[in-house]
């Protein structure tokens, strides 16, 4: 079985896509797989490292009014999809995945266009404008919320959940704490912005900090991302909190293990994108939510307000976040057991754990026999 993935531009593409190509490997061990990405795009590093064979296009989205580089994207487009035919026609796939990112957009348009079943992942509450196109081509749509759905034809679209790494539902809490030489027993809060970081949560982040210095009885793991790493640092220092006699205080740059991270967190404070949030659903893992306030059709933050009306996270809205709102939702959450059990019930009836391998069998049903 010859099988055809593409997502690209960014992590919350292509994470799902690697977690969806593993799960079929474990179904179907001889199928054969091609990644199609763009060379600007994160894909081009991390795809080959998975030692995926893999292929590009040359495409990028359009502004959103007219401008003279958008016809030259319009060019570049038309011989995209020229190449994704060719590509196409020469690996000849029994069928094709899109999870995100203009480059499946050729792609799946070329495989629909010669009869070859498709299927694309939608990660977000509000899709995008490439998967809403598409999806008057496609032979299905794997949404992974339900709000999704309605964006969708109903008779292609099925509701799977969003696909989560294996390894993010087998840690535990205890080899967890070991790993990063923290209590098991205490309650730990886990703050990511993201692999990049976010700045606004960094800064926020430094004023909590320093309020919870005195405090041992709670832990933070603050994951900074590299290019915010000094600057929290400093912030701390200036702050006059000296880590070194903190050790419940603990900031990264960046973590190749946030599956023992989630395995020991009580409460997260996390952006809103889908993957993360699949992630801490899958564990019941309550959450504060600060959405990416510049994402595609402000997508992280129907994310968070869907988690929001479901009892499972606060969203403060990146505008709104300075460390006093921070501070002042945490201490409440921390300081109420009850509701903090109530958002992890909550957010663990929200969790779609089997998500990769309902997805997997989706494609498998829709693949040419």
């Amino acid at each position: 079985m010859n099988i055809i993935v593409s997502g690209g531009g960014t992590g919350g593409h292509i994470s799902p896509a690697i977690t969806i190509i593993r799960t079929i490997q474990q179904k179907v061990p001889d199928a054969k797989f091609l990644y199609v990405g763009t060379k600007r795009g994160l894909e081009a590093d991390i795809i080959p490292k998975e030692g995926l064979p893999f292929t590009t296009v040359d495409i990028q989205g359009f502004e959103r009014h007219l401008t003279a580089d958008n016809i030259l994207r319009a060019g570049r487009a038309m011989v995209g999809v020229a190449k994704a035919t060719r590509i196409v026609h020469r690996f000849k796939p029994d069928v094709v995945i899109g999870t995100g990112g203009y480059v499946c957009g050729p792609i799946l348009l070329a495989a629909s266009l010669m009869h070859i079943p498709t299927l694309i992942q939608e990660q977000n509450v509000v899709p995008g404008i490439t998967n809403k196109i598409l999806s008057k081509f496609v032979t299905k749509i794997a949404a992974g919320t339900e709000e999704a759905m309605k964006h969708f034809p109903a008779d292609k679209v099925v509701f799977t959940g969003n696909p989560i790494r294996s390894e993010v539902l087998s840690a535990q809490r205890e080899q967890g704490a070991a790993a990063f030489g923290l209590d098991p027993k205490k309650l730990t809060v886990l703050i990511s912005g993201g692999s990049r970081g976010a700045r606004a949560i960094n800064l926020a982040m430094i004023g909590v900090l320093k309020n919870a210095a005195p405090h041992p009885e709670v832990q933070f793991l603050h994951v900074t991302g590299k290019r915010g790493y000094q600057g929290v640092l400093d912030g701390l220092k200036q702050a006059g909190v000296d880590l070194a006699s903190c050790p419940q205080l603990l900031v990264k740059p960046y973590l190749y293990n946030m599956p023992q991270a989630m395995a020991m967190a009580d409460l997260a404070i996390f952006r809103a994108g889908a993957t993360g949030l699949a992630e801490l659903t899958a564990r019941g893992i309550p959450a504060i939510l600060i959405p990416y306030p510049y994402a595609a059709e402000n997508h992280q933050e129907h994310n968070a307000r869907a988690l929001e009306e479901a009892g499972a996270a606060r969203m403060i809205l990146d505008r709104d976040l300075t460390p006093e709102r921070l501070s002042s939702v945490l201490t409440e959450l921390l300081s109420e057991p009850d509701k903090l059990r109530a958002m992890a019930k909550a957010s663990r009836a929200m969790g779609r754990p089997q998500a990769a391998s309902d997805i997997a069998d989706l494609v498998l049903a829709i693949a040419k026999k």
